[in-house]
C-alpha cells in the first residue's frame, strides 16, 4: 500500500497595511474617516508584523483597537523591525543620498541598499502565519521604506494583498491639476544648495519636454528650504503645486505658476512640523 504523500504546509500571506497620514502632525485624523472598515478589521487580525518603527506601529495598533479588537494583546505581538539603513537609503540599488557639500556642480550620490537578507523576515508567513507590513504614514513600499519585502515575499510565492488606505503621493497630484497620466515620483532632493538647484533644472527640463508631473517630498522642517529653492530656480511660467496635512482638517492644496506664487510672496505656505508633497510640471 502507498503511503500518502503529506500535503504540504499552507504559507501565510503577507498584508500591505497602510497607516494614517498623521504621524509626526500636532492633531490626528479620526481613523475611521481616512480607513475603511476592512482594512482595520484584517489588521486587527494579524500577530506578526514587519514594521518600520515599533514604537509607531504599537501607537498604530492601540489606535486600532479602539474600533476592532485586536486578536492578540499589544505585549503578545510579534514585531521585526526593517534594518535603520534601509529609511535612509532605500530598499533598491541605485538610490539618491546627498550630494558632497559644498562640492561644485554637484549631484545626487548613488549608493547601495544595506546587506539584509529580506527573506529572514518572511519566516512565520512560511510557518503558515498571515504578516503585516506596515510603515510610519500611507502606504508601506510607496515613497516608505518595505518594496524589499514585498520583492521577498512574491521570491518566496507568498500571497501578497495590499489593503486599501491613503497614499499621499497620489492624493496630492489628484488636487494638483498636473499630469496624473504621466508623472514620477522623485523622492528627496539633495540638501546642497548648488544640488538642488541642478537637480530642479533637470527635472524641470524633463517636465517641460515630456509633460510629466514631478512629485517630491522633504523632511518637514527643511520645507521652506526646497520651497525658496522652487521659487527661485524654476521658470516663472512652470506650474508649482504644494501640499500638507493631507486627510487632516487643517489640510491645504494649492496650485499656480511659480510667477503667481513669488507675486503673493516668497514667505512658505508649509509650516516646519507637517510633512508635505512638491509637484510641479507644465
Amino acid at each position: 500500500m502507498t503511503t500518502p504523500t503529506p500535503s504540504p504546509r499552507p504559507r501565510g500571506t503577507l498584508y500591505l497595511v497602510p497607516a494614517p497620514l498623521d504621524f509626526g502632525c500636532s492633531e490626528q485624523a479620526p481613523l475611521t474617516d481616512v480607513l475603511p472598515a476592512g482594512t482595520l478589521q484584517q489588521a486587527a487580525q494579524l500577530q506578526h508584523w514587519i514594521v518600520e518603527n515599533a514604537k509607531t506601529a504599537r501607537a498604530y495598533l492601540k489606535r486600532i483597537e479602539e474600533h476592532v479588537p485586536l486578536c492578540q494583546p499589544l505585549q503578545a505581538m510579534q514585531m521585526v523591525e526593517l534594518p535603520r539603513e534601509v529609511h535612509k537609503v532605500g530598499d533598491h540599488a541605485g538610490q539618491k543620498t546627498s550630494a558632497t557639500k559644498g562640492a561644485k556642480n554637484a549631484t545626487p550620490k548613488r549608493t547601495d541598499p544595506p546587506a539584509f537578507d529580506p527573506r529572514s523576515l518572511l519566516r512565520p508567513a512560511l510557518d503558515g502565519h498571515d504578516m503585516g507590513l506596515v510603515s510610519e504614514a500611507g502606504m508601506p513600499g510607496v515613497a516608505d521604506p518595505g518594496s524589499s519585502i514585498v520583492r521577498a515575499a512574491h521570491q518566496l510565492g507568498l500571497r501578497v494583498v495590499p489593503l486599501t488606505g491613503p497614499i499621499s503621493l497620489l492624493l496630492a497630484l489628484a488636487a494638483s491639476g498636473l499630469n496624473g497620466q504621466s508623472f514620477a515620483f522623485i523622492g528627496y532632493l539633495p540638501q546642497d544648495d548648488s544640488a538642488r538647484a541642478n537637480a530642479l533644472r533637470m527635472y524641470e527640463a524633463h517636465a517641460r519636454k515630456t509633460g510629466q508631473a514631478q512629485i517630491a517630498i522633504e523632511t518637514p522642517y527643511r520645507n521652506a528650504k526646497l520651497w525658496q529653492a522652487c521659487l527661485q530656480h524654476l521658470q516663472a511660467d512652470t506650474w508649482l503645486s504644494v501640499h500638507s496635512g493631507i486627510s487632516l482638517p487643517t489640510a491645504r492644496s494649492q496650485s499656480m505658476s511659480v510667477k503667481s506664487w513669488r507675486k503673493q510672496g516668497e514667505e512658505c505656505p508649509m509650516d516646519g512640523k507637517t510633512p508635505a508633497v512638491f509637484i510641479f510640471g507644465c
